[in-house]
C-alpha cells in the first residue's frame, strides 16, 4: 500500500512524541514523593548556643514530633562545616520526647562552628536548624573572685590589658523602693523589687542573674577592694580592643535569647564579657527594658547632675555612650585596679 504525501520526518516526531509521553506516564506513575523520604523522621529545633568559653558551649534541642516511632537517642552534633550530621562531633543526651540539653566541649579558641539538635528513631534522623557560634580569644583569661563582704562569686576575664568582671556587680547594703530616688544619697534597686528587704530582694530571678542597679552615687561606692568602677576613658579602651563602637557591642554581648530578646543582633561574645540586658530604674522611678538593653554606669562626671554611661541593645551591635541623670539606676561592671 502506498501513502501519498507520507512525510517521514513527522512520523518519527509523533512516534518519539508517543514515546515520551508514554515514559514519563510510565515513570510519574511510580514516582516517590519527595517527602517519603523524611516520612517518620523526627522534627525538632536547636536550642540557641550560650555559655561559649574557649573550648565549650551550651546549647541542645526540643523534640516537636517524633515520627510517630520512640526516639532511640538524642544530642547535638557541630563542625567548622556549615551541615554538621551526628557522623561528625556530637553528644548523647538521652532518649524519648520533650527538650534536653547539651554541653558540648573539646572546641577550639577564636573558631566559628555550626551546631544542631539531632534525634534518632527506627526510620532515621532528624535535625534541628542550624546555629552558629565563636568560640573566645585565646587571648582571653577567666578565673574568679569572691566578694568578701557578702561572699558573691564573680568571674573575671582579661581583655587586652584589662581585667573585668564577666557578671554584674550584686553588692546591696539595702534596698530602695523605685519610686525613691536621689542624685546626690546612694540608692541601690533590684529590677521589679518593690520592698526594702535586703533579704528578700536577693532570692529574686532577678537579682541572681542581672545584679544589682544602683545610682551614680551608690555605683561610686560599689565595688570591692581591688576593684573599681571603670572611667569613660577605661570603657572606652574596652571598646576599642573589641573592635569599635559599630561591632564592639556583638563581641561584648552574650550569645543566644536566654537573656537576651531577638534577633540579640551581632553577638558572639568572644571577648568573654557575657554583657546581660539588666534593664534601668528610670528618672521616673520605674522599671524598664531588660531583655532589651544593658547600661552600664562610668565613674566619669558630666556636668551636674549628669554622668556618662555605656549602652548595649537586642537588635544592634553597637556600644552607644551617652550621658544620663544620676539618679537612675544602671548596672556596673567592675574593672580590677
Amino acid at each position: 500500500m502506498v501513502l501519498k504525501n507520507f512525510d517521514l520526518r513527522t512520523s518519527i516526531t509523533i512516534y518519539t512524541f508517543q514515546i515520551s509521553v508514554i515514559l514519563l506516564v510510565f515513570a510519574g506513575s511510580g514516582k516517590k514523593d519527595e517527602n517519603d523520604s523524611n516520612a517518620g523522621i523526627p522534627v525538632l529545633t536547636t536550642t540557641p548556643v550560650t555559655e561559649i568559653t574557649q573550648t565549650s558551649a551550651f546549647s541542645g534541642g526540643t523534640i516537636i514530633s517524633n515520627g510517630g516511632t520512640s526516639i532511640l537517642s538524642r544530642g547535638v552534633c557541630w563542625s567548622k562545616g556549615q551541615t554538621p550530621t551526628n557522623n561528625d562531633s556530637k553528644t548523647t543526651d538521652g532518649t524519648g520526647p520533650g527538650t534536653f540539653e547539651s554541653t558540648i566541649s573539646g572546641l577550639t579558641a577564636n573558631t566559628t562552628y555550626y551546631v544542631r539538635a539531632y534525634a534518632t528513631n527506627s526510620k532515621g534522623t532528624g535535625y534541628g536548624n542550624t546555629k552558629s557560634f565563636t568560640t573566645q580569644d585565646s587571648n582571653t583569661t577567666i578565673n574568679s573572685f569572691t566578694d568578701p563582704r557578702d561572699g558573691n562569686v564573680y568571674h573575671m576575664v582579661t581583655i587586652g590589658t584589662q581585667v573585668w568582671m564577666v557578671e554584674n556587680l550584686r553588692y546591696l547594703p539595702s534596698v530602695s523602693d523605685p519610686a525613691t530616688g536621689s542624685i546626690a544619697s546612694p540608692c541601690y534597686y533590684v529590677y521589679n523589687y518593690f520592698g526594702t528587704d535586703v533579704i528578700e530582694a536577693k532570692a529574686t530571678f532577678n537579682y541572681n542573674t542581672y545584679g544589682v542597679l544602683y545610682n551614680w552615687p551608690a555605683a561610686k561606692l560599689a565595688a570591692p577592694a581591688g576593684w573599681h568602677l571603670p572611667t569613660d576613658a577605661e570603657w572606652t579602651q574596652l571598646v576599642n580592643y573589641s573592635g569599635g563602637e559599630q561591632l564592639a557591642g556583638g563581641k561584648l554581648k552574650e550569645t543566644g535569647t536566654k537573656h537576651w530578646d531577638s534577633p540579640n543582633t551581632g553577638a558572639t561574645n568572644i571577648t568573654g564579657f557575657t554583657a546581660l540586658p539588666g534593664g534601668i530604674r528610670d528618672v521616673d522611678g520605674k522599671y524598664a527594658k531588660i531583655g532589651l538593653n544593658g547600661m552600664w554606669w562610668s565613674a566619669t562626671a558630666y556636668f551636674s547632675p549628669y554622668a556618662w554611661c555605656r549602652d548595649m541593645g537586642w537588635c544592634y551591635s553597637n556600644v552607644i555612650t551617652f550621658f544620663m541623670e544620676r539618679e537612675s539606676g544602671f548596672s556596673v561592671r567592675c574593672i580590677k585596679d
